[in-house]
């Protein structure tokens, strides 16, 4: 055996995808029944409500290298892509509306619209190199050099107290927040301040798709590719010692530090911090959400949150280790674009709210309560909820250390430093043994980018293969 892999995730599918592309012989060992880890769909709450598990809004499916040189168009997966990236709604009715066209939301933000298209605009002018530069390993030199320190300024601006010296109003400021949101961090902060840049940047260039049938529908075409390409894939089979797996010249494990020590017996990374937590609650609707600002109905993706100052005050306060009362609240509406999510006239709404790591609390109330805040009426559309709290996460994916969806705390520390001070990040201390999970660069995110990276490293090493991993799945 040439490469087994443990994990079926994004990353360790793109992985797979590489080292067989290069003719090698590959196996993927999967713990659930199904593959995918946070791109799967399954019907949680009732029949015929199809709702994605983890991973709904797929910004890097269109932009992530990886993903732009496989082709997920070409290979069946229909990504549709809203002209409302996402949506901000405000207390008095207003909105952010971040439109694809960069013009267009520059037109919606009164006196910030001018600051808005200056902040964003050289960046989506050279997009694929700031997306390059954000999806590397942190060991080589960026190809686009200028798009790297556009990039790179932009953040230091937004990641620090100037993070509001653009603006004058309230709602671009809100805007912001919302994407440094993702990252699940205090801010402002430079990491967050990085997920912000780079999916307000993808906002206006290829949008915030969502892939017709669900985020499963990802899974499926990288599968079968590898498939066709005579890699193997077993399901249902929870690795729990290396001494299980068919001996491999290498071995790759998407798995977080934690997931490799308790695999290996080996402990690596002990100062590895997992990050804070999130509660998901999905639900089957019997309409719409009657969103007070009827743009938000044309958004499959919201930051539920209110202004800046209330997204910061709920970030700092799970850092803390306490729950917000207004919790930073992210919710899809696939139905938008995608109306085989539900029965005719149904639909379903993915969300999740921020919670201080390994929490056991279901939020449910909290959410409900910040949907309603900007759609009242909301909580009398709901026919069934389900529910999974921050501590539950990691039984459904010991990935989720604790409910940490990112594979570990977005620290600056750890952004160098993922996961170890090393100068192969993916390399471990146990020989032919590699991590390829999202505790290594670039970190978090439905891009495989984790996975090439790896793989890249494995040709080199004990294949001796220096063809650019991308160009062989061009090929």
């Amino acid at each position: 055996m040439d490469a087994v892999i443990v994990g079926s995730g994004p990353n360790g599918l793109a992985a797979a995808l590489v080292l067989a592309k290069a003719g090698l012989q590959v196996t993927v060992y999967e713990a659930a029944e199904l593959p995918g880890g946070g791109t799967r769909t399954r019907e949680l709450t009732r029949p015929g409500f199809a709702h994605d598990v983890c991973s709904a809004t797929h910004p890097m499916a269109l932009a992530s290298p990886f993903f732009r040189a496989f082709d997920l168009a070409a290979h069946g997966v229909e990504l549709l892509v809203p002209e409302l990236s996402y949506a901000h709604p405000l207390d008095d009715g207003r909105a952010g509306l971040a439109w694809r066209d960069l013009d267009r939301a520059a037109d919606g933000l009164g006196r910030d619209g001018a600051a808005w298209a200056r902040l964003f605009g050289p960046l989506t002018e050279r997009w694929t190199g700031v997306v390059d530069a954000a999806m590397g390993d942190l060991r080589h030199p960026p190809a686009d050099l200028r798009a790297a320190v556009t990039l790179a300024a932009r953040i230091a601006e937004q990641g620090s107290p100037l993070w509001n010296f653009r603006f004058r109003e309230d709602t671009a400021p809100a805007m912001f927040a919302g994407l440094a949101g993702h990252a699940i961090a205090p801010m402002p902060g430079f990491l967050p301040a990085a997920a912000g840049m780079l999916l307000g940047t993808l906002a206006h260039v290829g949008g915030w798709p969502i892939p017709r049938g669900g985020s499963r529908r990802i899974t499926e075409a990288l599968v079968t590719e590898l498939e066709k390409l005579g890699g193997t894939l077993i399901t249902g089979h929870r690795v729990r010692s290396l001494h299980e797996l068919p001996k491999a010249t290498a071995t790759l494990l998407n798995l977080t530090p934690k997931g490799f020590t308790e695999l290996t017996g080996v402990p690596y990374a002990r100062r590895f911090r997992y990050g804070a937590g999130s509660c998901k609650v999905d639900f089957a609707l019997s309409g719409p959400v009657p969103w007070t600002n009827p743009d938000c109905a044309l958004a499959p993706t919201l930051h539920l949150v209110g202004s800046q100052s209330e997204a910061r005050l709920a970030e700092r306060a799970i850092s803390r280790g306490r729950h917000a009362a207004r919790p930073y609240v992210l919710a899809a509406q696939p139905g938008v674009l995608d109306d085989g999510r539900a029965p005719a006239g149904q639909h379903t709404l993915w969300s999740y709210a921020h919670v201080p790591h390994g929490s056991a609390v279901d939020v449910t109330a909290q959410i409900i309560a910040q949907i309603e805040r900007f759609a009242p009426g909301f909580r009398d559309l709901i026919l069934d909820t389900h529910v999974i709290t921050a501590a539950e996460q990691e039984t459904y994916n010991p990935n989720y250390v604790g409910g940490d969806i990112g594979g570990g705390a977005m620290t600056p520390w750890q952004a160098i430093a993922r996961p170890a001070p090393r100068g192969n990040p993916y390399r471990t201390p146990v020989p032919g043994v590699y991590l390829c999970s999202a505790s290594t660069p670039p970190g978090g995110g439905v891009h495989g980018m984790a996975g090439v990276h790896a793989a890249t490293r494995v040709l080199k090493e004990h294949f001796g293969t220096y063809t650019d991993p991308l160009e062989l799945l061009r090929c």
